[in-house]
């Protein structure tokens, strides 16, 4: 079957901007986004740049924006695509500097990585480790050790984008994978770092990571758990984690959530955030957001907090 791609074309050293470019092709329910790029490169236009290598999903070399979405070339299908969307446009990752085509700049993400120290601390090399220990540790990483740093959760990161200081989801998933390996031994020093702006807490939740990861590693997944080490751990004063802790104390004591109150209880220890709030609070008493402190408390309400009660016991 003759299908269509169009292809984004960038040189970073000749191009003010991309453009994009159609190319025609016979294809197969076998072929593969990837193995059309190389029919494109070695038959059309040998001037096309991407990566790719093991052709297994794997390596993670090929990962590019297939359709709008971060996909591994390798493993998408081209009629998938055409199914789907009716047609198929392909692109570099994004958050990430154009080289040239589909060729990007991957030092952002190896920076990244490189923060969350992503290898074993032991201070005695020859101290041994439990063995029942060593048997449990599968379950405890859930998953988080399939990652083959392809990059496409970073690119797909809300929270990088408009902030380029978020360490990123791969590097937080590789920070729990060595969190809970029972031979290292800077589990806390390297927790108490996570808690620093970029940090766990700049995670807005937008599942991206997880939607766009092809091996299930569940980024926003793993960010959750550090989290929750943090605030087990005591590591629980930042506003992220108070947002957290607070939460479950309006809600536990009043049985519904109070707008009102939990900004305060959350910004307490930060009067400078408090006062910067102070214009959304004036809107929400105007559009009748804000909790009236002797208003009548919504129906159900015992129920929710009988649930909170049960679960501390």
């Amino acid at each position: 079957m003759r299908v269509e791609i169009t292809i984004q074309r960038y040189n970073v050293e000749t191009d003010v901007k991309p453009r994009f470019v159609d190319y025609c092709l016979e294809a197969g329910r076998e072929t593969t986004v990837l193995l059309a790029l190389l029919k494109i490169k070695s038959e059309m236009d040998g001037s096309l740049s991407f990566r790719a290598s093991c052709r297994a999903a794997i390596c993670g070399s090929c990962n590019m924006q297939i359709n709008g979405v971060q996909k591994l070339a390798c493993n998408t299908s081209v009629f998938d695509e055409l199914d789907r969307h009716g047609k198929i446009v392909i692109g570099p990752m994004a958050n990430m500097p154009v080289i040239k085509d589909m060729v990007v700049d991957m030092a952002p993400f190896w920076d990244k990585i490189r923060q969350v120290k992503p290898y074993v601390v032991s201070h005695n090399e020859h101290s041994p480790v439990p063995t029942a220990a060593l048997k449990t540790i599968q379950d405890d990483l859930h998953n988080a050790d399939a990652c083959i740093m392809c990059g496409a959760c970073l690119s797909a990161c809300n929270s990088f984008e408009v902030s380029p200081e978020f360490v990123g989801p791969a590097a937080l998933a590789k920070a729990y994978r060595f969190q809970v390996d029972p031979r290292d031994e800077i589990g806390t020093n390297r927790l108490a770092q996570l808690q620093e702006d970029g940090g766990i807490w700049d995670c807005v939740r937008c599942v991206y990571c997880v939607q766009v990861c092809p091996k299930e590693v569940a980024p926003m997944e793993q960010i959750v758990r550090l989290r929750r080490m943090s605030i087990q751990s005591g590591m629980d004063t930042t506003i992220g984690a108070r947002h957290i802790t607070q939460f479950v104390k309006v809600v536990g004591e009043e049985g519904r959530l109070n707008e009102s109150r939990l900004p305060l209880l959350m910004l307490l220890k930060h009067l400078g955030k408090l006062i910067q709030t102070l214009p959304l609070a004036i809107k929400m008493l105007f559009r009748g957001k804000a909790v009236m402190p002797f208003g009548t408390p919504p129906q159900g309400h015992e129920v929710v907090r009988a649930i909170f009660k049960g679960r501390k016991k």
